[in-house]
């Protein structure tokens, strides 16, 4: 459920062995949140509300969220048309389609960089995300999740790549009501939080 910031008052909400979150002010009236756990289950409505989905060139369903939206989001997939042979959507870009079976109602699909082997991984990183919440905001999403984008396979160090997306989700602050960030490995959720503080500083109503 949304958090009730209609009195204009900012909850932080520390982090414990429970709740495994934390809520920080990103504009005005808008938060960003930080937890632990699967963002294939994260849903806020139903209705204007999409997880970011980290994919390859092809848009081939790999498992997670490509799994549990079910069979239909490959169909969907398939059907956006190729930039070149191979290639539905580039490094950097975005895609969006229907939720399908998850409980949100949308997904953005987003390719980031390979560490190792981009010649400019930030730039490609915050082009993922940048493109990500531009998908979201012209198909008037309100409430976005992301995961680590390229912090698994992809080997991106999870502190880098936090340094980039909230610096990027802050250019957006005023567009969605509520920007998550649901991540699965500890470490990568230690040094979210830990970067998140850093750059957000927690405001006490």
């Amino acid at each position: 459920m949304p958090i009730d910031i209609s009195a204009g008052i900012f909850p932080v909400v520390p982090y414990t062995e429970v709740e495994h979150s934390q809520v920080f002010p990103l504009a005005s009236s808008n938060l960003l949140k930080v937890r632990k756990g699967d963002i294939t289950k994260w849903s806020v409505d139903g209705h204007c509300d999409a997880i970011v989905n980290s994919t390859n060139v092809r848009m081939l369903a790999e498992g997670g969220a490509d799994a549990a939206a079910g069979l239909q989001l490959g169909g969907a997939l398939y059907d956006i048309p190729e930039m070149q042979p191979g290639v539905r959507c580039p490094t950097g870009q975005a895609r969006i389609t229907p939720g399908f079976k998850l409980p949100a109602s949308h997904v953005i699909h987003t390719v980031g960089p390979i560490y190792y082997f981009d010649k400019n991984p930030v730039v490609s990183l915050r082009n993922a995300y940048r493109n990500s919440l531009m998908a979201a905001k012209a198909n008037r999403i309100e409430y976005i999740a992301f995961p680590a984008v390229c912090c698994g396979t992809y080997g991106y160090p999870s502190r880098e790549a936090a340094t980039v997306a909230i610096s990027t989700v802050k250019e957006f602050a005023h567009d969605f009501k509520e920007v998550h960030f649901v991540l699965l490995m500890d470490e990568v959720f230690d040094n979210w939080l830990d970067k998140t503080r850093e750059l957000l500083p927690p405001m006490l109503g």
